[in-house]
C-alpha cells in the first residue's frame, strides 16, 4: 500500500510540475505581451561566444557631440530602465542602450560571467562603429562596466556608476537569496514552476528594497520592463549572474589601483540594495581618477532620480572632455 501510495504522490507532482511549466509558457507570453521589445536586435560574434542582442539605438546624426553613450543595465533589469525617463535626457548624443546577456530580449552569454558580458559589450561597441564612448553602468552593470575598463580600457573614455556593485558582498541581499543555489537542476526547476509566482508575490519586498525610500513609479512593471524580470529565462540568468561574482569580483578588485581614466560613481544616501560605503566610498579611495557623488534616494536612481543621474552623468562628461583636451595638449 505504501509504494503505490508514494507512485500516485510521485504522479500527482509531476502533474503539478508540468501544470506550472505550461502555466509559465503562457505567462511569458503575457509578460512581452504587456511589455514587448522596443528596439532592435544586433548579432554579435567573436570571443566566447556568438549572442543576439536586443539593444535601442538612437543613431549616428550629423554635429552630435562626442563621446556617446553606453548603457548597461543591473541584475533582473533591462534596458528600460534607463529608457523609462533617463536616456531621452541626451538628444545631442548617440544614446545606445543594451539588454546585458540572458536578460531583457537577449540571449544568454556563454560563459555568462562579467568578463564575457564585457567582451560582449565591446563587440557591439565595434559593430556600432562607436569611438570610446562613455559607459554608463547601473547595479551590476557597474561591474561590467568596470570588466570592460579593466580588460578593454582602450575602448572607453570613461565611466559614470550609479549604484555600482564594485566589491564582492559578504551575503547576497534577502531580495536574491533564492537565486543563489548551486544545484542548476534546482535552480531551473524553480525558475520554471515556482519562480514566477513567489517572484510576483514578493513584489512588495522587491519594491521596498530596490526604491525605498523612493516611490516606485507608476508605470514601471510595464514602460520600466518591471515585469520581464520574472520570466523563468531572466530568474536563470539572474543566477548565473551572482554565481560568477565570488569567482570574478575579488580579482578585479586587485586591479582597481591600474585604472587610469575619469570615473565618476554616484550613489543615493537611502539605498537599501547595496552598502553605499564598501561600493561607493571604499572603491573611490583605492581606484584613482574615481569620484563620488551622494544625492538623496535609493537604489533606482535612473527611474526615481532621473534629472539629478543625468547632472551626475554630464559632470562626468565635464570630466572626460577636460581628460581628451590635457592628453591633446
Amino acid at each position: 500500500m505504501l509504494t503505490v501510495a508514494a507512485l500516485w504522490l510521485v504522479l500527482y507532482c509531476l502533474i503539478a510540475l508540468g501544470f506550472l511549466a505550461l502555466f509559465n509558457r503562457a505567462l511569458i507570453r503575457v509578460i512581452e505581451a504587456l511589455a514587448p521589445p522596443i528596439g532592435h536586435f544586433l548579432e554579435v560574434g567573436g570571443g566566447g561566444s556568438r549572442v543576439r542582442l536586443h539593444i535601442v539605438d538612437s543613431g549616428a546624426q550629423p554635429g552630435q557631440s562626442e563621446p556617446p553613450l553606453v548603457f548597461i543595465h543591473g541584475l533582473l533589469g533591462q534596458l528600460n530602465h534607463f529608457a523609462f525617463a533617463l536616456a531621452a535626457r541626451f538628444p545631442e548624443r548617440r544614446v545606445v542602450l543594451i539588454d546585458r546577456p540572458g536578460s531583457g530580449y537577449s540571449q544568454n552569454a556563454h560563459p555568462q560571467t562579467l568578463a564575457e558580458q564585457a567582451a560582449i559589450v565591446v563587440r557591439t561597441i565595434d559593430a556600432l562603429g562607436l569611438k570610446q564612448p562613455l559607459v554608463v553602468g547601473h547595479s551590476l552593470g557597474g561591474a561590467v562596466a568596470l570588466a570592460l575598463a579593466l580588460d578593454h580600457r582602450d575602448k572607453v573614455s570613461g565611466l559614470a556608476l550609479i549604484a555600482p556593485l564594485t566589491h564582492l558582498a559578504p551575503a547576497p541581499p534577502k531580495l536574491f537569496a533564492g537565486l543563489t543555489k548551486h544545484n542548476r537542476f534546482s535552480l531551473w526547476l524553480g525558475a520554471w514552476t515556482l519562480g514566477p509566482i513567489v517572484t510576483f508575490l514578493r513584489a512588495g519586498m522587491a519594491r521596498d528594497t530596490v526604491f525605498a525610500p523612493d516611490s516606485m513609479p507608476s508605470g514601471f512593471w510595464r514602460r520600466g520592463g518591471g515585469l520581464l524580470g520574472a520570466r523563468p529565462p531572466a530568474l536563470l540568468a539572474a543566477a548565473r549572474d551572482l554565481v560568477t561574482q565570488p569567482r570574478e569580483l575579488p580579482k578585479m578588485m586587485l586591479r582597481y589601483s591600474a585604472l587610469d581614466l575619469p570615473i565618476g560613481v554616484l550613489f543615493g544616501m537611502g539605498d537599501m540594495l547595496l552598502d553605499a560605503k564598501t561600493q561607493g566610498a571604499d572603491f573611490c579611495a583605492m581606484t584613482p581618477g574615481a569620484e563620488l557623488s551622494w544625492i538623496a534616494g535609493g537604489h533606482m536612481l535612473p527611474v526615481t532620480h532621473p534629472a539629478e543621474t543625468e547632472a551626475f552623468i554630464r559632470k562626468v562628461l565635464t570630466r572626460v572632455a577636460s581628460s581628451a583636451c590635457t592628453v591633446d595638449s
